[in-house]
């Protein structure tokens, strides 16, 4: 047998660790009212969060008979500015932070 010779050099890379930031992701919540009518939180949901008229409708919906529904999820700097829109239009909205 012929003996082999091994030639192949691995460099090894130096560990490093990975530092990532993360966010807890966050919902904003709309809460019922006997307040606002249906249609002005219809309203706001398409003029602030984006929404078709269908989706904000069945938001609406949800928040009337649930009592709080989450409309829209993200990061906490996302949401901030979209709960003070709607909070500033006279519907009770906040921020939660989900559990990890």
């Amino acid at each position: 047998m012929i003996p082999v010779k091994n030639d192949i050099q691995t460099d090894s890379l130096p560990e490093t660790d990975l530092l990532t930031l993360t966010e807890d992701p966050c919902n904003l919540v709309v809460w019922n009212d006997e307040v606002n009518t249906f249609e002005w939180v219809i309203e706001t949901l398409m003029e602030v969060c984006g929404h078709s008229y269908e989706q904000a409708e069945q938001c609406a919906y949800i928040i009337h008979f649930h009592g709080k529904y989450a409309v829209k999820n993200g990061s906490y700097d996302e949401l901030r500015p979209l709960c003070d829109a709607i909070t500033e239009r006279g519907i009770n909205a906040t921020v939660e932070v989900l559990a990890g």
